[in-house]
């Protein structure tokens, strides 16, 4: 596979650049210089270049953690209303032997994909397909998985005329409902409500170089500044990495990367988030139905009372 450099691994790209045309010991030591450069960079990485991480094209989705952590899934179809939607999936599997429901936004790998998923920009039967899934999991006494990644609701024409955000909102609702354990994890980006509609959960969880935000740096930018041009002064305003929002109580929990990020290494990226959302389960399926509300709502509303400032 060829490897897409973004624009701060130019120092990487040269060095691989330069092993490519050497052999033997010249190689090995400019590779390992690379590899040295990139630890380096990725040690130290600020807000806009972890949006551009979270937002790299080969970075696991949806469909790869299906294929990685989950058996027997079968897909479901429909939000018995209007029609199915393509950007936002979901039905029954297993994760380690345990039956769950499992749902998430897939962006897509090509144009064709890419234009069939809509890149990951649900409509309101995509959110309606959600509360569908959740109450067929609270139905069946199975937990929920959820896998987060999308700039954000489809903001088209059809999609307000039928109930965008009466669709997101009901979608909340029923996460903040549910009797059963409910885990989230982002793992690219985090949309404004496109995203907390599946992502009102026990545990939220963040892999370290994505993001999750009320709007993108980009609309902030434009809508502070009139400027999209100042994308990088709204990232770093926003708060929208995973240490800041573990520090401030919105996440609970951060799962690491790879060195260089999930899309060098996907596999082990992928491993590691099984590897927390066994461990969120395990945790998780101990606490009674009602438990899980009392703490998923303390949850939410400590979020408000616990940000610098709130009284």
């Amino acid at each position: 596979m060829v490897q897409t450099y973004l624009d701060f691994e130019r120092a990487v790209a040269e060095l691989n650049k330069q092993a490519d045309a050497l052999k033997g010991a010249e190689a090995k030591a400019v590779m390992a210089k690379a590899s040295a450069e990139l630890k380096r960079l990725y040690a130290k990485l600020g807000p806009w270049e972890k949006t551009q991480v979270a937002r790299h094209p080969a970075r696991p989705h949806y469909s790869d953690y299906i294929d990685a952590l989950v058996t027997d899934y079968t897909p479901l179809a429909g939000d018995r209303t209007f029609g199915d939607d393509h950007a936002l999936l979901g039905g029954p599997g297993k994760i380690n032997g345990r039956s769950v429901i499992v749902m998430g936004h897939e962006k897509g790998t090509d144009l064709e994909t890419r234009l069939k998923h809509n890149f990951g920009m649900a409509r309101p039967e995509g959110y309606r397909k959600a509360v569908r899934l959740m109450n067929l999991a609270e139905r069946f006494n199975l937990p929920v998985i959820s896998f987060v990644d999308t700039a954000g609701a489809y903001p088209g024409r059809g999609a307000e005329e039928r109930g965008q955000a009466e669709a997101i909102a009901r979608s909340i609702d029923r996460g903040l409902s549910l009797k059963v354990p409910f885990i989230s994890v982002i793992t690219g980006e985090g949309g404004s409500g496109g995203a907390v509609a599946i992502a009102a959960a026990d545990a939220v969880l963040m892999l370290e170089h994505s993001i999750y935000s009320v709007i993108s740096p980009e609309g902030c930018a434009s809508i502070l500044w009139r400027d999209g041009a100042k994308a990088q002064d709204a990232a770093k305003a926003m708060k929208i990495t995973a240490q800041d929002l573990k520090k401030l109580g919105v996440i609970d929990g951060i799962i690491k990367e790879p060195a260089g990020g999930a899309h060098r290494k996907p596999d082990e990226a992928m491993k590691r988030v099984g590897a927390m959302i066994a461990t969120q389960l395990d945790r998780l399926s101990a606490l009674k139905p009602m438990d899980l509300l009392e703490r998923r709502r303390e949850k939410f509303l400590n979020i408000g009372r616990t940000l610098p400032g709130a009284k």
